[in-house]
């Protein structure tokens, strides 16, 4: 099923998609260097700089490599925690980057542990000090696999990033915030647990479904108020009213997802967030026309009003 977390936004720069860029070719003059057996970064060495790779020498790992060029002094990475991180992506036997964020203005967003990008950046990037630069060998079982990602990288392909850990925010399990009665029994009732769990959501059967936007408090956080600006890190279980059924639920999987408010397309969405306070848990009633209208998405059917229960666990 397509994740309806790419549908809300418009699609970012991510690594498990097929990677932008110019991948280069390899010209029979070009020398390989080599440092601490990673392909040596020739220009731009410091955290911060925009680095140029060596192509790689000989036969390549087949285990992930982690080489720190240097070390942040930041706290370290663990599950669950959002990086905001510059990269460089290069094949191993290439000259030229596949992909970069570096000079864009903006890091990648990464949920660590989540499995939204190849699973050497999983792997290679938890456990690190914000501040630190690495340099990722990732062998093809970690990364695109004998399909790769045409055209850009071939199959079977041995990747080289250079990463910046820029920032790491820590992202608790749950909202916990003070617990508003739901006292419109003609709207959807949301669960309140705050173990981090799946969050039920129950639509009433002889109700009809409102006109116009609901975006109520369940529980109401002490956090800032979330701006147009802002990117929020929520978890949300999302029902289609019509027949009760979950179409998503980031809860079931124990995953957060990022989406930047100013890129929201689903206009009811992009209303309900901005205003709520951060640590909250909202319920969020969307009709069709604040939605995605007639056009059918995945499993959701056209002309649905869309019902979420939603906790926004950070702003970046």
């Amino acid at each position: 099923m397509r994740r309806l977390a790419g549908l809300l936004v418009v699609p970012l720069l991510l690594l498990s998609t097929a990677a932008c860029g110019d991948s280069g070719s390899d010209s029979a003059d070009t020398k390989a260097e080599m440092k601490n057996g990673v392909p040596a970064i020739t220009k731009g060495a410091k955290f911060g700089e925009t680095p140029t790779l060596s192509k790689g020498a000989g036969q390549p790992p087949k285990e992930l490599k982690v080489e720190t060029i240097s070390e942040g002094t930041g706290p370290a990475l663990k599950k669950g925690d959002v990086a905001q991180v510059n990269y460089l992506g290069q094949v191993w036997d290439g000259t030229e980057p596949f992909d970069q964020s570096f000079g864009k203005g903006k890091p990648f967003e990464v949920t660590i542990g989540a499995g939204a990008v190849i699973k050497g950046w999983d792997q290679g990037l938890e456990g690190r000090k914000v501040g630190s630069r690495l340099e990722l060998v990732i062998p093809p079982d970690l990364g695109y696999g004998e399909k790769g990602s045409p055209p850009k990288i071939k199959g079977g392909a041995t990747l080289v990033f250079v990463v910046d850990i820029v920032k790491g925010t820590s992202i608790p399990a749950s909202a916990a915030g003070k617990e508003v009665p739901q006292g419109d029994k003609a709207l959807p009732q949301i669960g309140t647990n705050t173990d981090g769990k799946e969050v039920s959501v129950s639509v009433p059967k002889d109700a009809e479904p409102p006109a116009k936007l609901v975006s109520n408090y369940v529980l109401e956080g002490d956090g800032p108020a979330v701006k147009d600006s802002d990117s929020v890190v929520v978890k949300f279980h999302g029902k289609t009213w019509k027949d009760d059924k979950t179409f998503e639920s980031t809860y079931a999987l124990d995953q957060t997802v990022t989406w930047p408010i100013g890129d929201i397309s689903v206009k009811g969405l992009k209303e309900g967030l901005v205003g709520k306070k951060v640590g909250s848990r909202i319920l969020l009633v969307i009709p069709p026309d604040q939605g995605f209208g007639d056009k059918q998405q995945g499993t959701i059917p056209a002309n649905s009003t869309l019902v979420f229960s939603l906790d926004i666990l950070a702003v970046m």
